[in-house]
């Protein structure tokens, strides 16, 4: 239970970072608290995506994998969040992610952010 809180705020960091840095990824809301719960659903709604339809999207893309020596992984990272955007939306969150290019940068920092809170936090069960 542990490791999933962990994982839950190390994604909340990195989308929060990637908001920051990129204007065409935004999140929307009232208060500061609004915003922070909402980034607390999307983190959840990321982390879904990631552990149950991206071991997917890699096994259906292995071949170009290892044709593109990895750099295929920009192109995943980017379409799970551009599914979680559109997730957002369903649920009616105030989080939107603007166009591929957009996705492909934010998927790029977010994966950074996401490994650097993951050295730093700990990782217990």
């Amino acid at each position: 239970m542990k490791n999933f809180v962990v994982k839950t705020i190390a994604n909340a960091g990195a989308l929060a970072v990637a908001i920051w840095l990129i204007s065409n990824i935004t999140l929307e809301g009232g208060s500061t608290g609004r915003k922070a719960l909402t980034l607390i659903l999307v983190a959840l709604i990321f982390g879904l995506v990631n552990s149950l339809v991206k071991p997917v999207v890699q096994l259906l893309t292995f071949p170009l994998f290892i044709l593109t020596l990895g750099l295929i992984t920009l192109v995943v990272n980017a379409l799970m969040l551009l599914l979680t955007s559109w997730l957002a939306g369903v649920v009616d969150l105030s989080f939107h992610v603007e166009g591929f290019w957009t996705a492909v940068l934010g998927g790029l920092i977010i994966s950074v952010v996401s490994w650097a809170l993951n050295v730093v936090l700990p990782d217990e069960n």
